[in-house]
């Protein structure tokens, strides 16, 4: 069993500036593993729990950190599965073997972060996390609910591909 390490960076005074806990983080059946970097640490960051199709369907419940501030261990980040929807421009990552949701890579939208679900960390007790309500079904239509037809959509679009190929366009 693994813990969370902290580390704090000190001023010439002494002062604690910035903590940084790194948290050991795993999907259900262990294909995965990884540890993310948070500052401040996760009791003190506001988990982000939003009502969006994807988010709700996904279970997220969500903390962002740079990109630098996850490692992935072994080949790990080799097995993620990513599915994509709609404008396509966020990876949302699971394990392809056990279908834990993981979180996001937002790629180079929101600066290129993750956000990673707090359900992946090893260890944590939600119960005792913060959290912050967003309503995404109501701020970022037209994703708040493509439940059921991005499927459609896809097929749809690899249909038209395929006539244009035999079309010679």
């Amino acid at each position: 069993m693994t813990t969370p390490a902290t580390e704090e960076t000190h001023s010439n005074k002494n002062e604690v500036l910035n903590e940084e806990t790194t948290y050991p983080c795993s999907c259900h059946c262990g294909s995965i593993t990884f540890t993310a970097t948070l500052s401040p640490p996760l009791p003190e960051q506001q988990v982000i729990e939003c009502n969006c199709s994807i988010c709700r369907r996904a279970g997220y419940l969500l903390v962002f950190t740079p990109k630098n501030n996850v490692k992935f261990q072994n080949d790990s980040q080799t097995r993620l599965s990513k599915y994509r929807f709609n404008s396509k421009q966020v990876d949302h990552l699971f394990c392809g073997y056990c279908g834990s949701s993981l979180g996001i890579d937002f790629r180079d939208f929101r600066q290129g972060g993750y956000g990673i679900s707090v359900r992946a960390f090893d260890n944590v007790d939600l119960d005792k996390l913060t959290y912050q309500k967003k309503d995404g079904k109501a701020v970022i239509p037209p994703y708040s609910d493509l439940s059921g037809v991005q499927w459609g959509l896809d097929n749809a679009e690899k249909e038209v591909k395929v006539n244009n190929q035999a079309e010679g366009i």
